[in-house]
């Protein structure tokens, strides 16, 4: 349930600060909610795939972890991101 290398990319191209950044918090975050909503996905045929909704659900919670990071460091690019995410509706 992981996302292709090309769509890795383009993640990383799209949200990086500046080139060659895969380790800023929003480049992390927009990758997990790649692969967040890939599974979600999974979960529409899949619904009784408990191994993988449990990987979801460590997902969902490392995202969090980076979001909450980013909010107490830099509340601008937190806002930001979660407007070009659209998280927090």
């Amino acid at each position: 349930m992981s996302i292709t290398a090309e769509e890795k990319a383009r993640v990383v191209k799209e949200y990086a600060t500046k080139d060659g950044d895969t380790g800023s918090p929003e480049v992390q975050v927009a990758i997990l909610s790649s692969r967040i909503a890939t599974l979600t996905e999974h979960f529409k045929v899949h619904a009784k795939d408990n191994h993988s909704r449990r990987g979801l659900l460590k997902l969902v919670a490392q995202r969090r972890k980076m979001l909450d990071y980013l909010k107490a460091t830099d509340e601008s690019r937190y806002q930001s991101l979660i407007e070009r995410l659209g998280l927090r509706r």
